[in-house]
């Protein structure tokens, strides 16, 4: 999960920003990594998409 300069991209929950490897956030703090800036600057929305799709999955195992 890194671009082709083998850089990676996070986003930072709290500085609602996205950072590179050297950003200030630290990692606790932080969603990731993400392949590109553009990925990770949608970060809560593929964890709210991922979140529905487990609730959906842990519904189907319960029957």
């Amino acid at each position: 999960m890194s671009s082709d300069s083998g850089k990676h991209y996070w986003y930072s929950l709290t500085r609602n920003t996205v950072e590179d490897d050297d950003g200030p956030t630290r990692g606790k703090d932080r969603l990731g990594p993400y392949a590109t800036a553009e990925e990770a600057s949608r970060a809560l929305e593929i964890v709210e998409q991922r979140n529905q799709e487990w609730d959906a999955k842990d519904g189907d195992d319960e029957n």
